[in-house]
């Protein structure tokens, strides 16, 4: 054993401080004195200086040994425990980021879905603001529509009853001379009669408007006494005055009741709802166009119908053709069964049959298949237990031929069991060992 050098990075070794019992050799004080022990002791041996200025030098060097031993592992652990708490640190800082970040990315989703309602919500008042406005907007044009309507039918009526009124002023004269006689005077009043008996059919021919009852027979009779009174007038103005005069007043008789019947048929057709000439136009427009729309669209289904029926069969071709070279036999077994069963084709039915009759399994499957299915699951056993897949397998005695001779008995000499004194004694040392062992462990157990 060499002893700590007396220098230690170039100054004085500081003196060891007292562990235990035992002092350093530069300590002079006097032993404190001990007592006796009763166990006697061995007598002391004489060892010489350098001895024990080495033993304890030793000494020294151990303790100061285990002590920095002591002091690196604890600057290890304050350096680990540093270490692990700057991790720890830093997974809280790294969980904390997280945290915010997910914090911030909900708030701003938050945001968005809020910003995304408020948007829905303002695009919905606007389209019902906007659907408010049009609302209002059609209706006032319908009003003013209606409006406009009244007005012209307003003025419609009152033109066409101011114009039968013009056309009796100058009609009723030349009829009222016509019919005029002094020995009988009141037939002056027949003219009268005559224009009278059509506005009244007239009113008459309005009353079942109104009533949405049938109007042509009033019509019928109106238009009879307006070409009475045209004929009349239309006589006697080229007899008794001139031709102008006739023409004029025949027109006048037919025209002021025609013109009023043109105002109560658009009444009627109004009420009734009839379309105009260029509605009419319109809707056989879109009649025709909705019809050739239909036809093309037809046209199109035929055509679609026409690929899809020719792709289908073509398939069915094509699938036969690859039936017929991937599995000749099945496939010549199937024609047969197919004849045999009434079918044109081998339907899939005829198909699923042979090839349980050729191959024993359903279409998918074959002995092959099966063979290459076991092996991949074979592979994919071995992979999971780590064993190779082409090692050998466990083997049963019944695998196993037989020995060329007889197998004869043959027991053991003695029989396996044991007897008092078939073992070798322990030795003292061994007994001894057991009993210390043994009181020790009693010892804990207490």
């Amino acid at each position: 054993m060499t002893a700590s050098p007396p220098l230690m990075n170039g100054h004085r070794r500081p003196t060891m401080p007292v562990f235990g019992d035992w002092r350093p050799i530069t300590d002079q004080r006097d032993p404190e004195l001990v007592e006796e022990q009763r166990t006697p002791e061995p007598a002391a041996v004489d060892i010489p200086d350098a001895v024990a200025e080495a033993q304890a030098e030793a000494i020294r060097a151990k303790a100061w040994a285990d002590a920095e031993a002591k002091r690196i592992t604890a600057e290890a652990e304050a350096k680990a425990a540093e270490i692990k708490a700057a991790e720890e640190a830093r997974k809280l800082r790294l969980a904390n980021d997280k945290a915010e970040r997910r914090a911030a990315e909900d708030q701003a989703a938050s945001r968005a879905r809020v910003a995304e309602l408020n948007r829905k919500r303002d695009e919905i008042e606007r389209a019902r603001l906007e659907a408010d406005r049009q609302a209002q907007e059609q209706k006032a044009s319908e009003a003013r529509t209606a409006a406009e309507v009244s007005e012209a039918d307003d003025k419609w009526r009152s033109y066409a009853i101011k114009f039968a009124i013009v056309c009796g002023i100058v009609s009723l004269p030349v009829q009222m001379s016509f019919f005029w006689n002094p020995r009988a005077p009141w037939m002056a009043a027949t003219p009268v009669m005559l224009e009278g008996a059509a506005w009244v059919v007239h009113r008459g021919a309005r009353a079942a408007a109104v009533s949405k009852r049938p109007v042509w027979h009033y019509r019928t009779i109106v238009w009879f006494l307006a070409f009475v009174a045209a004929g009349v007038n239309l006589y006697h103005g080229l007899h008794a005055f001139d031709p102008g005069t006739a023409i004029a007043t025949a027109f006048a008789s037919v025209a002021g009741p025609g013109v009023w019947d043109l105002h109560e048929h658009g009444r009627i057709r109004k009420r009734d709802g009839a379309l105009t000439r260029r509605e009419r136009k319109a809707q056989e427009k879109a009649a025709k166009a909705e019809a050739k729309r239909k036809a093309d669209e037809d046209a199109r289904r035929r055509a679609e119908k026409e690929a899809a029926d020719e792709a289908a069969k073509e398939a069915v071709a094509q699938l036969a053709d690859t039936r017929a070279t991937q599995f000749p036999k099945v496939w010549a077994h199937a024609l047969r069964l197919a004849a045999d069963l009434g079918e044109t084709t081998v339907t899939e039915a005829i198909w699923k049959r042979a090839k349980l009759d050729v191959e024993g399994a359903p279409p998918g499957e074959s002995a092959d298949v099966l063979r290459m299915r076991n092996a991949a699951e074979a592979r994919v056993s071995a992979a999971r237990e780590k064993r190779p897949v082409t090692g050998s397998s466990a083997q049963a005695a019944s695998q196993v031929l037989g020995p060329n001779k007889p197998r004869v008995y043959n027991p053991p000499a003695r029989r396996g069991v044991r007897a008092k004194g078939d073992t070798a004694p322990y030795v003292s040392g061994a007994r001894k060992q057991a009993s210390i062992a043994a009181r020790n462990s009693r010892k804990k157990d207490q």
